[in-house]
């Protein structure tokens, strides 16, 4: 797993994960290969056989899986929104010390 804060902010509170186009996907599962942080999770009897199992484990603003996938079936989130959602959560946290 990654870290449980991320710029001071706990990691549990900030939206940065693969999400999964189905549509684009093939399954060919590089993704899985590359991630050393276990996000993803292989369900071989199940239609969707690909799912993001473990969101929080994604390492902040890392984008390196989707970058292994050929067909672009994997996306993140806006970067520049995570990070605004980062500093306002840090300057709430700091208001309630």
């Amino acid at each position: 797993m990654s870290e449980d804060t991320f710029m001071g902010v706990p990691r549990n509170t900030i939206d940065w994960s693969p999400i999964l186009d189905y549509d684009k996907c093939n399954y060919c599962m590089e993704c899985v290969k590359f991630c050393p942080h276990q996000v993803y999770e292989v369900r071989e009897t199940e239609e969707k056989k690909l799912i993001v199992k473990n969101p929080d484990n994604c390492v902040v603003f890392c984008r390196a899986c989707g970058k292994t996938c050929g067909v672009d079936a994997i996306t993140f989130p806006d970067k520049g929104e995570t990070t605004k959602k980062i500093k306002e959560t840090r300057k709430g946290m700091a208001g309630n010390e």
